[in-house]
């Protein structure tokens, strides 16, 4: 076989992946856009070039011989992005996994290394491989020399060769030092001769081939300002020449023989690609290592499709699992279930087991006991098919939620991986990807399909050892998985929606942006396109002349942000954030509600993920009902579309009061807070009255508000940045007064501090009910990945305990209502609300109810308040 090197400019295509891909992190925060994009390219590098060696050659620091004869070289680059820095030691890292060699030599750069290495290589018969984002590598190009330039980030690639080099630029590799010497390159801070550009130099050069050449025949060069340009600049030229010239003869302290290459164990590379999040390329690993492919082969499995289901294949403990593509199961194809158990491992079809009395029996025995992956999709979806699911004990996907919430757990494969077992395929191995995405012959699907049930049933065991081990149990077994059949129930049941309404208030929402824009053309004397951001930005920045905050790499930045910044330089800019306001109701949730809903029935039938957030919340999508905008009344009207099911129904909602700021009192268990929740005070009076020491009649409106928004502040982990954005204050001013809060509130303080010291020592956050929060970050060296941790350790225990009492309730209510024998069904949860429907005739007793299971579902030592309204919609029911 052929030897062949790779060489890699480190730095450029680290760069270069870094302002390709959007701005990614992991699940504990750390920056990977860079390393993602540089770990895509290395995978195809090893799959298509198949090197015997590879080297990654990095910059060693700022300095570099080369500023001893120009001070000023690469003097013009910005100071490199601190979340791009901290991903250096995390690609170092991965090249170790891989077992490349990376290296770099103090003085010298990048291409340094390359080229001299390169010429050691030709020396050895070896063939090379230059790849990088940088052209001055082409100077390096020779027969047994090819240079891969990376183009459009790191998407597109060119291959230079001398001869495709000659074709696409016109000059020789030799030539190429020449070129810069003219042109010079902004990017590095060479300045070449002023006003010579790629054409001319390329042009002088086929005329005298060399810079030295065409200074010894200056007289023969036709244009006079060309001419001077050139005399004025013939010092900067032939500087400019030594500055781009790649040094080929650096000391390094390595040779082939360290750089060779005999590909990677899957197993470190599988583990780093966990720990960075980079589960889509996990499929990838082994492609280039053919042993250590044969050794990660998955185990054979048993199974039987099965001809007709019988009895004797259930033992009464079983794992199923059902098989879906779409990911809204309530409007879902099943293509196919799996049985797994002690005995053996099932598939069939769903159309066997709807007409399988024996599987109803089993399914609908409360007795047999079920381990689902999902039970939330799992009872919807049978339940579609008439059958109604019962007895699950274990729920693989809200147990590994539990356990670490900050991990990958939304498919089997992700969690089996994670725990060293790989005898399951993801997905898109086996369906493949979007368009493109289908279901395979009837065998590979059957063994994929018992190979997750298979990997359910496997790993209860281990996962509820966990559970136990961290006093998580109950949490799973009291809250989350009771949790998760009342959600499957609010899911499958859905919501009515009243669609004529939702149309006549998309034709009013029409009818007054049309208004709107008729405002925005007359105050800006002329019409244009107010969603195109170049034509608002030529119009506010150019015609009307307001400030410039922000520009983009295509013209003025006209982000919400920026408009309200802008907001009182113009009395256009009210009419463009309302325009813009207006235009995302009428998009995104009339016409997006109606896209939803089912036609048959008239209701929405949203999903909840119950293992999505890290805090424990619920979310909710397709469509998302937690997030009509209810600022504006515009906004807060198309709640008028949401009616109960029956026309002599009501809708009646629940709402917390306070509930953060009660969990807060508890958890930090200050004094004046408890008091003041207790004595059923306004808490954000009572902390105006702490902080600006005036008494309860001489707070003003203005010092309420100052004191909810640190109240608030206070929960989502404040700053004095943060706190100055919300009221309008200088820093030094928000400071003061969150220096003055904490001095009032001694308690919140000791929590504040207490809880990140705990978090230092534990490496996670608890809520009341244990639930667990890991924050790795709480101890790193960079502040912003630190502060942001320490907030987080902060903020979490509130906000989940407020989400764990929640979800108590509402367990709560579900045995209330089928004890007490309520017509009333739960319909949404948003937030800190509970939203129901229910006859006109159970209203008053239910709103008793209501309020005494959401009051007592936990005890703290301050009292839960609750406000509960009904109405004949959801908009008049708050």
């Amino acid at each position: 076989m052929s030897k062949k090197l790779v060489l890699i400019d480190g730095n450029s295509i680290l760069y270069r992946a870094f302002f390709a891909l959007p701005l990614l992190n992991n699940d504990k925060g750390v920056y990977t856009n860079a390393v993602y994009g540089f770990t895509t390219m290395l995978l195809r590098i090893l799959e298509e070039e198949k090197p015997t060696h590879v080297l990654v050659a990095f910059d060693a620091g700022k300095t570099t011989f080369r500023h001893k004869t120009f001070t000023e070289y690469k003097g013009g680059r910005q100071k490199t992005p601190p979340e791009l820095s901290e991903q250096f030691p995390l690609v170092k890292e991965l090249l170790d996994a891989f077992n490349i060699k990376h290296y770099e030599l103090s003085n010298y750069e990048a291409d340094d290394i390359i080229g001299t290495l390169s010429k050691v290589s030709q020396e050895d018969e070896i063939g090379v491989k230059v790849i990088s984002g940088d052209r001055d590598l082409l100077q390096l190009v020779d027969p047994k020399v090819e240079v891969t330039l990376t183009k459009k980030g790191i998407t597109t690639v060119e291959n230079y060769s001398p001869e495709t080099l000659e074709e696409k630029l016109g000059i020789r590799p030799d030539q190429v030092i020449d070129m810069k010497a003219l042109m010079g390159d902004k990017s590095d801070n060479i300045p070449g001769v002023p006003g010579i550009g790629e054409k001319t130099a390329v042009k002088l050069l086929n005329q005298f081939d060399t810079l030295e050449s065409l200074y010894e025949n200056l007289d023969q060069v036709t244009g006079k300002k060309l001419k001077e340009k050139l005399e004025t600049h013939k010092e900067d030229a032939f500087m400019s020449k030594e500055l781009a010239t790649i040094y080929r003869d650096t000391p390094v302290e390595i040779n082939l023989s360290d750089l060779n290459y005999e590909g990677y164990e899957s197993r470190k590379v599988f583990d780093l690609f966990k720990e960075l999040g980079f589960n889509s390329l996990l499929t990838r690993i082994g492609e280039s290592d053919g042993e250590e492919v044969e050794s990660r082969e998955m185990e054979e499995i048993k199974f039987e499709i099965v001809d007709e289901i019988k009895a004797e294949m259930f033992t009464g403990t079983d794992a199923i699992h059902i098989e879906m593509l779409e990911e809204h199961y309530y409007y879902g194809n099943i293509i196919g279930i799996g049985i797994a158990n002690d005995q053996g491992n099932y598939f069939f079809t769903i159309d066997q087991a709807i007409n399988s009395s024996v599987f109803k029996e089993w399914a609908e025995k409360q007795e047999n006991t079920k381990y689902v992956f999902d039970a939330k999709k799992t009872i919807v979806a049978l339940r579609k098919q008439g059958i109604d699911l019962r007895g699950i004990t274990f729920d693989l996907l809200l147990a590994s939620y539990i356990i670490n919430p900050g991990e990958s757990h939304d498919d089997i494969p992700s969690i089996s991986h994670s725990l060293n077992e790989i005898s399951v395929s993801y997905d898109e191995e086996i369906y493949g990807k979007g368009a493109k995405q289908k279901v395979p012959e009837q065998e590979l699907l059957a063994e994929h399909v018992v190979r997750k049930t298979n990997m359910v049933f496997r790993l209860k065991e281990r996962i509820v050892e966990k559970l136990t081990e961290n006093e998580q149990y109950d949490l799973f077994e009291i809250l989350e998985l009771p949790l998760a059949k009342i959600l499957a129930d609010i899911e499958y049941y859905g919501v009515r929606v009243d669609t004529e309404r939702l149309q006549n208030m998309g034709e009013e929402l029409k009818e007054r942006l049309d208004t709107v824009e008729g405002e925005i053309y007359e105050l800006a004397g002329t019409t244009f396109n107010i969603n195109s951001p170049k034509q608002l930005g030529e119009v506010l920045f150019e015609k009307l002349n307001l400030p410039v905050i922000k520009k983009t790499k295509t013209g003025y930045s006209t982000s919400a942000d920026v408009l309200e910044q802008l907001q009182d330089k113009h009395e256009i800019m009210p009419k463009i954030l309302l325009y813009r306001q207006l235009g995302k109701l009428h998009s995104t949730y009339i016409e997006g509600l109606l896209k939803v809903v089912d036609k048959d029935e008239s209701r929405i039938h949203t999903r909840f993920n119950q293992a999505l957030t890290q805090t424990g919340r619920l979310s909710s999508t397709d469509p998302n009902l937690q997030n009509i905008p209810i600022r504006l009344e515009e906004g807060r009207k198309i709640r008028q579309a949401f009616i109960p099911t029956k026309d002599d129904w009501v809708i009646l909602a629940g709402d917390y009061s306070q509930i953060e700021l009660r969990v807060l009192a508890h958890i930090a268990n200050d004094e004046k807070l408890i008091e003041a929740f207790n004595e059923g005070m306004d808490i954000h009076t009572k902390t105006a009255m702490d902080v600006f020491h005036v008494e309860a009649d001489q707070v003003t409106s203005n010092m309420r508000r100052q004191a909810k928004a640190v109240n608030f502040g206070i929960v989502y982990g404040i700053s004095d940045y943060g706190l100055s954005q919300s009221l309008g204050i200088t820093r030094k001013e928000a400071k003061v007064f969150i220096d003055t809060y904490l001095e009032s509130f001694p308690g919140v303080k000791s929590y504040m501090d207490d809880i990140i010291q705990e978090a230092k020592q534990n490496g996670y956050v608890t809520t009341i009910m244990n639930r667990r929060r890991y924050l790795p970050e709480i101890t790193s060296r960079n502040f912003n990945r630190r502060s942001f941790a320490e907030r987080t350790a902060m903020n979490t225990p509130i906000q989940g305990s407020a989400a764990d009492i929640i979800k108590k309730a509402m367990i709560d209510l579900a045995d209330r209502l089928e004890k007490d024998k309520f017509e009333a069904k739960l319909l949404l949860q948003v937030h800190d609300e509970l939203i129901l429907e229910a006859p006109k005739h159970e209203v008053e007793q239910l709103q008793k109810v209501l309020c005494e299971v959401m009051e007592n579902a936990v005890s703290l030592s301050v009292p839960l308040k609750v406000d509960v309204s009904h109405g004949p919609t959801w908009y008049e029911a708050k």
